[in-house]
């Protein structure tokens, strides 16, 4: 066996080494899921506070010093945020409580009378008491299957609601360590770097940390911006929801559509049930208000505060936080746009390499194609590799 050969096993060893190492890891990522989002959500705070930390060192503060302060600092912008934030939506929650009559009165008084009056089905008819109890009397173990998979969950779900009572109660714990050794950590990971290659992995690391510190940051203002525009807009058109429902709509815009999707239908189906009807100029101003938020958004919030820093198309960032939360729950959704942004950093490092790799350069002669497609043929001509096409 040549050389050459057993260098190329050794290189496909090392490589299917480090797969099965990355795989491991997922795995164990999987597994942990459930407990790791609270030290997931610390480490991201840490992250964004480094920085300022690093400010107000470099301005002559100690480490710890610099730390109490961005930490008091973030936590005084949290609770003035839920001092305005609390008293708002829980006035929007006793409206929403007081219009749930309405809207069933509506719902079933109108809506679906005109549904079946439009469409043919009947569907009144099985919402009666009379109908219900004889349809889960001849399916009565399928109803008695549904209501203990039913009460588990609750069962499951008060365990999670302990969950994160206890999350929240360990996530300033656990900001505070993070953001006070965060060089530490570092240091430590770059300490583990094979030398070989920590040229490489800083120059990727510093531009993931450019890409996705721009990011965040600019996703994080662009989300209250048009929280706010939507959360205005409405309750100044006249929709007493509008206040929640923009707030909503706002939170979840950093998926592409979805956040104004989203606002749109809920805000259809408040303006029909408070207007007992169809009122289009209600209709017309809820479109006006999403049309308007979404321009700000395209054209003047996310060209001048985020740019395209993260370099994703919009399907790509739905499928990374769909896949997210299909593989790694909730955890998986919160990580999903940071590991899409580093993965596109290194999918651009790989194609860099491969287009000066022979695979793309090939081993043959080079064809040299005519300036403009309109000249002759026979203007083309083949050079080998190595010569100059000039």
């Amino acid at each position: 066996m040549t050389s050459a050969a057993e260098d190329e096993i050794a290189l496909f060893l090392r490589r299917l080494r480090w797969l099965v190492l990355g795989a491991l890891g997922l795995w164990v990522v999987w597994l942990l899921a459930p407990i790791l989002t609270p030290f997931v959500v610390a480490l991201m705070l840490a992250w964004l506070g480094d920085p300022l930390v690093d400010r107000l060192e470099a301005r002559g503060r100690s480490r710890n010093t610099a730390v109490v302060l961005v930490f008091v600092l973030m936590i005084l912008l949290l609770a003035l945020a839920l001092l305005i934030l609390v008293p708002m939506i829980q006035r929007q929650i006793v409206t929403l409580v007081a219009v749930l009559p309405q809207g069933q009165e509506w719902l079933l008084g109108k809506a679906l009378p005109w549904i079946e009056q439009k469409t043919g089905v009947e569907i009144l008819a099985w919402l009666e008491p009379e109908r219900l109890f004889e349809w889960m009397r001849s399916h009565w173990q399928q109803a008695g299957g549904v209501a203990s998979t039913f009460f588990g969950y609750l069962s499951r779900s008060g365990f999670a609601m302990v969950a994160w009572v206890v999350n929240l109660a360990l996530l300033p714990i656990l900001a505070y360590y993070f953001l006070r050794d965060w060089d530490r950590l570092v240091e430590r990971v770059a300490s583990m770097i094979p030398r070989n290659h920590i040229g490489t992995v800083s120059r990727l690391a510093r531009e993931s940390d450019e890409v996705l510190g721009a990011f965040i940051r600019g996703q994080i203002v662009v989300m209250i911006a048009l929280g706010l525009v939507y959360a205005l807009g409405l309750s100044l058109v006249g929709l007493k929801l509008g206040l929640l429902i923009g707030l909503v709509a706002g939170l979840i815009s950093f998926i592409p559509y979805l956040g104004a999707t989203t606002g749109v239908v809920l805000a259809v189906l408040a303006a029909l049930v408070q207007a007992q009807g169809f009122d289009l100029k209600l209709l017309v101003l809820v479109g006006v208000v999403f049309t308007v938020g979404q321009l700000l958004e395209s054209y003047v919030l996310t060209p001048r505060i985020v740019g395209d820093k993260i370099g994703l198309h919009p399907v790509a960032v739905i499928f990374a936080v769909m896949a997210g939360g299909q593989l790694f729950g909730f955890l998986g959704m919160l990580l999903a746009l940071p590991a899409a942004a580093v993965i596109n950093v290194l999918l651009r490092y790989a194609h860099e390499r491969y287009r000066q790799s022979e695979l793309y350069a090939g081993h043959g002669p080079t064809i040299v194609l005519p300036p403009s497609h309109e000249e002759p043929a026979a203007d083309m001509g083949i050079v080998p590799k190595d010569a100059d096409p000039q």
